[in-house]
């Protein structure tokens, strides 16, 4: 079951997508919807079932108009956290490393990345009830650095780089008692500045505070374990770029649960009514392959199993803001 989230005569409303032609209109946005479902004790399938309207809306038509939300939104954004993991992706650590590298004395010393790399392949899938190694973890924002789909994302004037990330996020709110519960997953694009972060991996925090883009659908129910998908640039018409990615967790080196755990044990984390977007990692990036992007290109990060393609085009900003502190 997929969904996706849509502005329907001004107002967030959630639909079923039926085909690639058309969606059922449901009668609440996905977030309310999370809620009945935990209030209810029922799976956000059944709800969803129960909730469907009359009303079906073209598919395409949404997309063209700009129709198109987030597949999860909080009504108030500073309660939407937005996070991620790296160095999760088996193959992900040479891309990194190759970022990281510096001449060293010792060529048999690990840099930081594969040291974490390593900790994630021999420790990140616990078993049951266990606690696996802690993953590379960062902070994007709240949900203001979110992007919808088919919006453009937009890249500061003092970013030194404008970089897709393919990949997989999950979407979860907190409920009145604290506890987190997953709503589903969607194509991400983390979105991130590589040029900052390779100058030295200490400016990893400043390099993901970007904006970034999830969806634009829903995907409900239990993860397939591998999972097979497309990324390209597209500038003018024409693909700049393209690779294929596999994520899932036999693709991982970290399984999801180890990944959520370490979120989600702080308890800032767990607080009721939240809404938190979790990018769960890459390996395939077009600046490894020398990209360097440029305002009007357009992201598009397609895995089959998930509906219709994530796409994004860049826009570059020119530095408006005064950014000057002022004494009181």
């Amino acid at each position: 079951m997929r969904l996706i989230q849509c502005d329907y005569q001004g107002q967030a409303r959630a639909a079923l997508v039926e085909d690639e032609r058309q969606v059922r209109l449901l009668d609440a946005d996905t977030y309310t919807l999370a809620h009945r479902a935990i209030a209810a004790g029922k799976s956000l399938g059944d709800i969803v079932e129960s909730s469907v309207t009359d009303t079906r809306l073209d598919y395409q038509a949404l997309i063209d108009e700009r129709h198109l939300l987030p597949p999860l939104t909080h009504p108030d954004p500073a309660h939407c956290l937005v996070t991620g993991t790296g160095l999760t992706h088996l193959g992900s650590a040479d891309t990194r490393a190759s970022m990281h590298a510096k001449a060293q004395a010792n060529e048999a010393e690990l840099t930081d990345s594969m040291r974490m790399f390593k900790l994630g392949v021999e420790g990140g899938k616990p078993a049951p009830g266990e606690s696996g190694a802690q993953p590379e973890w960062f902070y994007k924002g709240d949900g203001g650095c979110i992007v919808a789909p088919e919006a453009p994302i937009p890249v500061p004037a003092f970013a030194e780089d404008a970089g897709e990330e393919p990949e997989l996020a999950g979407l979860y709110v907190v409920d009145d008692g604290g506890r987190p519960w997953r709503v589903g997953y969607a194509i991400g694009n983390e979105f991130s500045d590589h040029v900052t972060e390779r100058f030295n991996y200490l400016w990893l925090a400043h390099s993901k505070l970007r904006a970034c883009s999830f969806g634009p659908e829903l995907w409900i129910g239990e993860l397939p374990q591998h999972l097979e998908g497309n990324s390209r640039i597209v500038r003018d018409g024409e693909t700049l770029w393209e690779k294929p990615f596999l994520t899932g967790e036999a693709n991982m080196a970290h399984s999801l649960a180890n990944l959520e755990y370490h979120h989600f044990k702080y308890a800032n984390f767990r607080r009721p009514g939240d809404v938190h977007v979790h990018f769960f990692g890459t390996a395939t990036l077009s600046f490894a392959d020398g990209i360097q992007t440029c305002d009007g290109d357009r992201f598009e990060i397609d895995l089959s199993a998930f509906g219709r393609p994530l796409r994004n085009p860049l826009l570059f900003e020119a530095d408006t803001t005064d950014v000057r502190i002022h004494s009181l």
